[in-house]
């Protein structure tokens, strides 16, 4: 007997009513973009592995370790896509976005990245993100975060907290970079095998690091704030001052660093509980480098990334389930003459009314139909047997209410639309 093919490790499969709970999600996810000014950009599944490579960093973990490279029959590298900043910053040189001024863009898809599976975080996950080009001060910093907090503040979410830090720019982390060397020298053969090989090429990485071992020397480690030069100071505290004039409230935090190789200044997570330990939901900052490095223009960006199923799970851990309440009509059939005149009236129905229309056109006892519209979480039934279709008349039940109605077959459509708008 063959072996059943399961789908692959670290990956899921989304079925209703889950996905409707990622449709309400994304469809609200939509209309905030959109409010703010944002157009959605769409970039392909796979990339030459070398746009990651140079925009993300070869010491950074996603190249070193969790990338789906392969060759193609071409002899080309390609990476299925780990983040969303470098391809869609490729998008816009390659058709000349940045030319036409500061750009707005979000994004709404799949990232994948290969590492251990565990809850909320898939080799297959998806990633709602925002990318504002083109403006260096702090507004566009404020601007990204205001719209993440809005999104978590529309489902009422308690216990989320945004923190902040600033990694300064090209100026004064060269400072940072020898205070850190000169901090980690010492402790070198008791960092992990990770740290060890990254100090000399890249210390800042190493306080990304999640390695026991490490925890002791990061949490005496410097802070940015000691060798930050007057400009990004300066940027800093103006973004600190716009969430205060805002009042999104917000705590400083010298640790966060941000794990690809092209942020700089302001850095920000919002970080929640709801899930036990203290998760990131949301985190992104400013990019002012990446452009140029990728042999574009200088154009500085800001921007952010939001893991869905991470969002997903607080959602639900909060008791949110984005169901809703009874909508839409079941069409019920008693017969195969009753069937005969239902299947039409259905099609026409689908025309008339804006919520869902089901239809099942197996025999069962009626019983067995309501069934199904409880399945369906169906407003209304629509009950069409012999002694409806002798009379020329349908009955409507309203299943919250537990009321019937007798209804001419010729108005159905219309008096249809009217009820379903007046119990939506």
């Amino acid at each position: 007997m063959a072996s059943t093919i399961a789908a692959p490790r670290g990956t899921a499969d989304l079925m209703p009513p889950a996905t409707a709970r990622w449709q309400e999600l994304e469809a609200r996810i939509h209309r905030l973009a959109r409010r703010y000014g944002y157009g959605e950009i769409r970039t392909p599944v796979f990339e030459a592995t070398e746009l990651f490579v140079r925009g993300v960093g070869e010491t950074t973990d996603i190249v070193e370790k969790e990338m789906y490279t392969f060759v193609d029959r071409g002899g080309r590298s390609m990476t299925l896509r780990p983040e969303w900043t470098a391809p869609v910053v490729r998008a816009a040189m390659q058709h000349g976005l940045f030319s036409q001024g500061p750009q707005r863009l979000y994004y709404i898809g799949p990232i994948f990245r290969y590492e251990r599976p565990q809850k909320g975080r898939y080799r297959q996950s998806h990633q709602f993100g925002i990318e504002c080009a083109g403006f260096g001060g702090p507004e566009a910093d404020v601007e990204v975060i205001a719209l993440a907090w809005e999104l978590m503040q529309s489902y009422g979410m308690a216990g989320v907290a945004l923190h902040l830090n600033s990694i300064g720019d090209e100026a004064c982390r060269p400072r940072y970079r020898e205070a850190l060397l000169a901090h980690f020298r010492p402790h070198r053969s008791e960092l992990s095998e990770d740290s060890q090989r990254r100090l000399e090429r890249n210390p800042l990485r190493l306080l990304d690091s999640k390695a026991p071992e490490d925890r002791p020397f990061l949490d005496s480690a410097p802070s940015f704030a000691d060798v930050l030069c007057d400009a990004c100071r300066a940027h800093f505290a103006r973004v600190c001052g716009y969430l205060d004039a805002m009042g999104i409230p917000y705590a400083v935090d010298p640790r966060i660093v941000r794990g690809l190789d092209y942020y700089t200044r302001t850095v920000f997570e919002f970080v929640s509980d709801a899930l036990g330990a203290q998760s990131t939901v949301c985190a992104g900052g400013r990019y002012d480098n990446l452009v140029k490095s990728l042999g574009g223009p200088d154009v500085p960006s800001v921007g952010f990334a939001l893991g869905l199923e991470r969002f997903l799970m607080i959602l639900e851990a909060m008791g949110f389930t984005g169901e809703g309440g009874r909508d839409g009509i079941q069409a019920i059939a008693l017969g195969a003459d009753a069937r005969a005149t239902l299947v039409p009236l259905v099609a026409r129905l689908r025309g008339a009314v804006r919520s869902p229309v089901f239809a099942d056109y197996e025999d069962r006892k009626l019983l067995a139909h309501l069934k199904l519209a409880d399945r369906n979480h169906a407003r209304y039934a629509l009950i069409l047997g012999s002694d409806e279709l002798a009379a020329g008349e349908i009955i409507l039940r309203d299943l919250e209410r537990r009321r019937d109605e007798r209804w001419p077959l010729g108005s159905v459509e219309e008096r249809a639309a009217s009820v379903v708008e007046e119990g939506r």
